[in-house]
């Protein structure tokens, strides 16, 4: 028979043996870092080297040019003094934010009056203090789908919202990734039952942002071959195995279905479409589909490693590319400036020497720029004439020339 003397040995025991596996345990991890500390091995997360490369600094913390960043969530709009806000704006010299979180922290409520209420406080705040500053985008609620008003009450949404002054819609990524219908049947980016909402912004002259999937690596394997293998190790819940969500192709087809359906619809495709790290591809796209835009959120390390191909691609389109942050951090605008608005020097060597002169003024150097860019066929002889000076001789331009031509991406 169980009696509380027994409770209490069995109550000691198991006390004991929590002490020992404690007083293991951390014999264990100490022994573990003594020998990580011998053999000089760590985690990769903690490997932190502090650079011993000394280059001129060109810190950036101002835009050159004012600017609008498109993407923007501000969760608390309807309520905010804004005034901070928009000091640190002037600070950045951002002109315009457009926040796509019209409803604010109602967004994800599910409850549809309330993110209309929401909306109403954020276009108020913002036109009886900022009117010049801020633009705000309408939220839907898409669990709603299978309601037979769905599609009328939408409409109504984004005409009421577009009255008092909302300029646009945003979609969010859980529509063809994790939204799912009354039937639990997963919601895909060209479901018929959302065609009267794009056709109504289309007939509203607002555009559409929309986020869709992920970057394409977040559903491939986590293994050792995965360039976002360290961002799976610490945000495990941004990846999306393939026994649970679409895959990245049938996503971005539906996507592109949906584009291409309605062709007098702006859409806005959000952080470059996910392509960013293969600029062919979003030249087809967006040759393909000239009702669709695109923005530079969260995509800017994908840039950057490809300098001269990226420069290219917003010098042919800059017209279909616009500037976004997604999340705001003040702290963080630098790095956009730095690698927008600077040419790595190696790059600016290869210029020098590919057109064959040192520019003396800006204007010199923006030509030579335009030169390279343009691949256009060095003469020398006009150089000469047009700039009456020149750093190199014609026969080591010839070598340059080639030089260039080599290590052309």
């Amino acid at each position: 028979m169980f009696s509380f003397k027994s409770f209490l040995k069995a109550l000691v025991f198991l006390f004991s043996l929590l002490i020992i596996i404690i007083i293991f345990s951390g014999i264990s991890y100490f022994v573990i870092d003594k020998v990580q500390t011998k053999n000089n091995l760590m985690d990769i997360e903690e490997y932190s080297p502090i650079s011993t490369l000394v280059v001129p600094q060109n810190p950036s913390k101002k835009s050159k040019y004012p600017f609008v960043d498109v993407h923007s969530h501000h969760w608390d709009m309807p309520i905010a003094d804004l005034s901070g806000l928009v000091n640190e704006m002037d600070s950045l010299n951002m002109g315009y934010m457009i926040n796509l979180s019209g409803s604010g922290f109602a967004t994800f409520s599910g409850n549809q009056t309330l993110m209309d209420l929401n909306l109403s406080k954020s276009l108020k705040n913002v036109k009886e203090n900022y009117p010049n500053r801020f633009g705000i985008f309408v939220n839907l609620d898409l669990n709603k789908i299978d309601n037979d008003d769905f599609a009328k009450s939408s409409v109504e949404i984004l005409e009421n919202g577009v009255k008092e002054g909302a300029i646009g819609l945003k979609i969010y990524k859980n529509l063809g990734l994790n939204l799912k219908d009354s039937k639990g049947v997963r919601v895909s980016v060209d479901d018929k039952r959302l065609s009267p909402i794009w056709e109504a912004c289309g007939n509203l002259k607002i555009p559409v942002l929309i986020h869709s999937g992920e970057p394409s690596p977040f559903f491939d394997p986590i293994d050792k071959y995965n360039e976002r293998w360290l961002h799976a190790r610490q945000k495990p819940r941004s990846f999306r195995p393939s026994d649970r969500y679409p895959s990245f192709e049938t996503v971005m087809q539906e996507q592109f279905n949906m584009f291409k359906n309605h062709p007098n619809t702006i859409f806005i495709n959000a952080h470059m479409g996910w392509m960013a790290n293969n600029l062919d591809e979003l030249e087809k796209h967006l040759d393909s589909l000239p009702n669709v835009y695109t923005e530079i959120g969260a995509v800017i390390g994908e840039l950057g490693r490809q300098p001269r191909r990226a420069r290219q691609f917003f010098i042919d389109y800059q017209d279909r590319v616009m500037f976004g942050k997604d999340t705001y951090k003040k702290s963080e605008f630098d790095v956009y400036f730095r690698v927008l608005q600077s040419l790595p020097d190696v790059i600016i060597n290869l210029i020098y020497e590919y057109v064959g002169f040192t520019p003396k003024t800006n204007q010199e150097l923006k030509e030579a720029i335009d030169r390279w860019c343009k691949h256009d066929n060095y003469v020398y002889q006009s150089v000469l004439k047009k700039y009456d000076h020149i750093s190199l001789s014609a026969k080591e331009i010839s070598s340059y020339t080639m030089i260039y031509h080599n290590y052309k991406e």
